[in-house]
């Protein structure tokens, strides 16, 4: 690529930052996970448009860095090279001068990107990075960042965030201000959490235009898809049925794939992209934990926001999603993990561990005012308590208080906003 060309492109990158220094961000909580005196590359995954590169404005400004920045998704640097990065240094180094810190956005695009980053890295050069393809970049920075990078997952805003963003009490106890927060979970949980969605009227042309990208450009392109139709058919599929238990054999006959291996492997791209993540069964057997996996939409966007969705309210599901997500922000970042319990007898919806020690398990259902529905949601969780040995117990609705005594267990009800907003579950 020419240097002429690679200047003006990296011109206008720097002048849209400027641009920006006149805008408020919502502050991310995963900013305290980047160590900016670190000599590891940051490396900043997740979903597309979910603030992966405002948050590392965000760092870097707010601690007034001076720092050089590329964004390797603009179309104008499609065909740029691993053989051209030395370039886009040297023009870095004549638009910003000298620099110590360097922000490097959406790198995955560019083959073998990590010799660059590595080579920077030597110079002592502070690298923060983003990327929205796990394999891409997870696979790489294993085998050739070992020990050089710290990995952060960061996910559509919270609930806590988007109240923020919406300038909303979150501690007040005052009748208005639990109206307002109760007002405003009602709407997070249709409108769900990607950052731009909150201020663009139009969410519907939004969130296809989202998932079309990630489908064509993160994972079709990339891997080179061949049953393009049928992948997609999938993965709409997927988004339209979710939370819900992948069986490689029913997919493989639904959507006429040669092999199950296939179906697992496209599987496998949604998740890599971010689309779905995965829930592994509670077991102390590992074949056991490897079977049955769940999977759940990244936002509750995705369930119902996209052409021929045909999505009912799905009030449950969406619920449950919530929780899976903001478990998934708490817990897995200090090293702990979240499975589902299911056998015969019954299934609760989540238990989280540390090792094999289970910490919490937690039930979710939208109304639990019918008896029958009260005393199933129960059942489960004692089920879980009774297998996992846990006895910290708590089942999430959309807005009931209470306490149960059973069968010598506690069980906390609680509605699920205040969950959210709440710090007493953490470990």
């Amino acid at each position: 690529m020419e240097k002429r060309t690679l200047e003006s492109v990296l011109s206008d990158q720097a002048e849209e930052l400027t641009r920006k220094k006149s805008k408020w961000f919502c502050q991310r909580k995963e900013e305290d996970q980047i160590d900016l005196e670190s000599t590891q590359a940051q490396v900043v995954i997740g979903v597309r448009r979910s603030g992966k590169s405002t948050l590392c404005y965000n760092v870097l400004t707010r601690n007034k860095l001076k720092f050089a920045y590329v964004n390797f998704d603009d179309e104008r640097l499609v065909n740029l090279k691993s053989e051209d990065l030395n370039d886009v240094l040297e023009v870095l180094y004549k638009i910003h001068g000298d620099f110590q810190y360097l922000f490097l956005d959406e790198i995955q695009n560019i083959p073998e990107w990590y010799l660059f980053v590595n080579r920077l890295l030597r110079r002592q050069i502070h690298i923060l990075i983003t990327g929205s393809n796990a394999k891409l970049l997870s696979g790489e920075l294993a085998t050739h960042l070992t020990g050089r990078h710290h990995a952060i997952s960061l996910y559509p805003f919270s609930f806590s965030e988007y109240c923020i963003w919406k300038q909303i009490d979150m501690h007040s106890m005052s009748t208005h201000a639990v109206a307002t927060r109760r007002a405003a979970f009602d709407e997070y949980l249709k409108q769900g959490g990607f950052p731009e969605l909150q201020t663009i009227k139009n969410d519907r042309d939004y969130i296809n235009d989202l998932v079309e990208n990630i489908l064509k450009r993160d994972i079709e392109q990339r891997f080179k898809v061949v049953h393009v139709s049928a992948f997609e058919q999938m993965a709409q599929h997927l988004l339209n049925v979710a939370p819900t238990v992948i069986v490689d054999k029913t997919l493989q006959e639904l959507f006429s794939f040669k092999s199950r291996h296939t179906a697992k492997n496209y599987v496998d791209y949604l998740k890599q992209a971010y689309l779905l993540v995965g829930l592994h069964k509670y077991s102390a057997k590992s074949r056991q934990r490897i079977i049955g996996e769940k999977v759940y939409p990244i936002d509750v966007a995705l369930m119902n926001k996209r052409v021929n969705s045909f999505a009912q309210e799905n009030l449950g599901w969406r619920l449950e999603t919530i929780v899976y997500l903001e478990l998934l922000r708490r817990y897995r970042r200090n090293g702990f993990d979240i499975y589902y319990y299911s056998d015969r007898s019954g299934e609760c919806d989540f238990v989280v561990c540390n090792g094999s020690k289970a910490l919490l398990a937690i039930q979710v259902a939208y109304d639990i005012s019918s008896e029958k529905t009260r005393k199933r949601e129960i059942s489960g969780l004692l089920l879980a308590a009774q297998k996992t040995g846990c006895d910290n117990l708590l089942l999430l609705t959309d807005h009931q208080y209470d306490e149960v005594e059973k069968n010598g267990y506690k069980v906390i009800v609680r509605p699920v906003y205040d969950f959210a907003l709440s710090e007493d579950y953490a470990f």
